[in-house]
């Protein structure tokens, strides 16, 4: 189906603006837009819109999801009475059953310009219910369809200095429903307690995973399962930095769901992070990669077969039901706990730090990834005490960041040096090739070596000035 990112500025045009001929003026269309939600606004509260389009006749349904600042949109044609099921598909996780129904309808007539690879689009807009207009408002977008970011701000100065005012990316059914673009977490107030803490860092997490659940269906961008990657952890790390506090049946019980569906993500993330990387390497010897293009095949096959159980896992009820317990999830508190979440953490850093100091000079590459999930541990936990540990707990996690990388480019060469190796038993005749990719993965494992030991003394130092 057709995808497209958009990358554009809004304006709000002053009293009396008129459009100045920037570029080359397009026909001037007119087009009903009629948009589903749930009737508690389920999709537009976490930045998602679903309509149906009528232009001269021709209706096309239209999806738009968040990829970090901008949103894809997808398109299908067909009659308003019948969403696409492509489209209705990438929606299962927001709607969990739940049925659509008609939260706006918007009649626009739009007046564009083509210039440097952009779109001026000028939107005057009216609100209706059912052939009464409610409501009228007037936008102007700049969007880029192959330009690049200077003429955006170029044609973004030209409209400013013909009287628009900035205005703000708020979409028009938001505008309309009254809703905040993008969609924001409540503040927690400074002394709020550890249980409302977690509680909504759980939440958080539960938002990030719809968020980046229909791209993970879609497939076409790595990061989006990657981030549901992320957030499970984080979810999970929570959960294990605030034990103490809880009733641990029932954290052990949310914890291996949560542990559950990232091992169902992890394969398929490991083998983007993998290719990613040795599509690069086999590329960069040229000709004389030519022999591995049979090892990256059976990479790619690997991560077909691994996609299939991502998706698999994301149709079970299991799922859902994570999803459902997430969203309303109350956590269950030990009485007798008290302690705070900046004390929590620093529990976990001495275990952490214990962990490092028993490495060794020469550590094994086993010793090295145990010790980097402690490291992620101890970050996961200061960001959990973000609140209580304030500007130097932000310095701590910035560098418990850097020390992840550096273990994390050690980890992935190992990883790497077992797969190469593991496929060059039964293809000799690559040999040469492979020899010169192993070359590769231990001089980056040497570096990862030779770096680790600096960021983990800055990582302590910025704990000993962030100890509570």
């Amino acid at each position: 189906m057709p995808e497209s990112i958009e990358r554009e500025v809004k304006l709000v045009p002053g009293e009396g603006f008129q459009l100045p001929a920037l570029g080359d003026p397009q026909p001037t269309r007119d087009f009903v837009s009629t948009y589903l939600d749930t009737p508690d606004l389920r999709l537009a509260r976490h930045g998602v819109t679903f309509r149906h389009r009528i232009e001269d006749g021709t209706g096309v349904w239209q999806l738009k999801i968040p990829r970090g600042d901008a949103r894809v949109e997808l398109e299908e044609p067909g009659p308003p009475a019948r969403p696409p099921s492509k489209l209705l598909d990438l929606l299962v996780a927001h709607l969990r059953g739940r049925e659509l129904v008609r939260v706006a309808r918007l009649r626009t007539r739009r007046q564009t310009q083509r210039a440097e690879g952009a779109e001026i689009v000028d939107d005057s807009v009216a609100v209706l219910e059912g052939q009464r207009v409610t409501g009228r408002f007037r936008e102007l977008e700049v969007e880029l369809l192959d330009g690049d970011e200077k003429a955006l701000r170029r044609l973004e100065q030209a409209l400013r200095e013909a009287g628009a005012e900035p205005g703000d990316l708020t979409p028009k059914l938001y505008r309309v429903l009254d809703l905040t673009y993008p969609p924001e977490s409540p503040e927690l107030p400074a002394d709020a307690a550890p249980v409302d803490v977690l509680r909504a860092a759980l939440v958080e997490q539960y938002a990030r995973l719809l968020a980046h659940d229909p791209g993970t269906r879609l497939g076409g961008d790595p990061e989006d399962l990657h981030q549901m990657r992320v957030a499970t952890r984080r979810a999970r790390a929570y959960l294990r930095a605030a034990k103490p506090l809880l009733d641990r049946a029932w954290a052990k019980e949310l914890r291996d769901e949560l542990g559950w569906l990232g091992s169902e993500l992890g394969p398929v993330r490991d083998l983007d992070v993998l290719l990613e990387h040795l599509r690069e390497e086999v590329s960069a010897l040229g000709e004389a990669g030519r022999p591995l293009a049979g090892f990256v095949g059976s990479l790619e096959r690997d991560h077909v077969a691994a996609r299939s159980t991502v998706l698999a896992a994301l149709s079970d009820e299991r799922y859902f039901a994570l999803l459902d317990r997430l969203e309303n999830v109350e956590p269950v508190v030990d009485p007798d706990a008290d302690d705070s979440l900046a004390d929590l953490w620093w529990a976990q850093f001495k275990r952490t730090r214990k962990g490092f100091r028993d490495l060794g000079a020469s550590p094994s590459d086993e010793e090295l990834h145990a010790a980097r999930i402690l490291g992620k541990r101890a970050r996961y936990s200061a960001e959990l005490a973000a609140a209580e540990l304030g500007k130097r707990g932000d310095k701590f996690v910035s560098a418990a960041k850097k020390l992840q990388d550096v273990l994390g480019e050690h980890q992935d060469s190992v990883v790497a040096e077992e797969r190469i190796a593991d496929w060059a038993t039964t293809n000799p005749a690559a040999g040469e090739a492979v020899e010169r990719l192993l070359d590769g993965e231990r001089e980056r494992r040497k570096r990862a070596r030779e770096e680790w030991p600096a960021a983990w003394k800055k990582l302590e130092k910025r704990a000993r000035k962030a100890k509570p």
